[in-house]
Parts: structure tokens; sequence; C-alpha cells
């Protein structure tokens, strides 16, 4: 089974509150793969909205996304976006 794994840091200026952790959350659900995200030695299911917001990953936040499944690297280019573009938002 594929595994994907990519660290990314947190670079919006609020980190992943409520907005960017459900469009994280969505863009998960779409694919078929598992997603588990680690800050620290935490790690919670990516499909999960309390489990994203529990991470309470603030501006500058290293975490890690690792995608387990048949479409795991495209689901991880898609979440990559949404880093890039700090979940739309300007700041």
């Amino acid at each position: 089974m594929p595994v994907v794994e990519k660290k990314f840091t947190v670079n919006n200026k609020l980190g992943l509150h409520a907005r960017p952790a459900s469009l994280f959350v969505r863009t998960a659900n779409k694919y078929e793969c598992d997603f588990i995200v680690q800050k620290g030695k935490q790690k919670v299911n990516g499909k999960s909205i309390m489990g994203i917001m529990m991470l309470a990953a603030g501006p500058g936040s290293r975490i890690i996304i690792k995608a387990i499944g048949s479409d795991a690297k495209k689901a991880m280019d898609e979440l990559t976006k949404l880093f890039e573009d700090n979940f739309g938002e300007k700041e």
C-alpha cells in the first residue's frame, strides 16, 4: 500500500484555526487514503476536524502528514497546494 509522508510548516497568520482546519479535513475526505497528522509527539486522524483542531498548530508549527492508500500521492499533492497557498488567507 503506497505511503507518502511530507513535512510542512504552518505559515498562515493564525495557524490551523477553524477555517483552514475545515479546508484540510474537507480535502482529506475527498480521498480514500488514510491520513495521520503529527505535531511533536501528538498524532491525530487527518480526516477529523476535532483531531486537527486538537493539534493547536499555530503559526510556525511544524507538522508531518502521512497519507496511506492507493491515492496517497494525489491527495498529498492537493494538501501541499493548500499549505503553499496558506489555505487561501492573504497573510
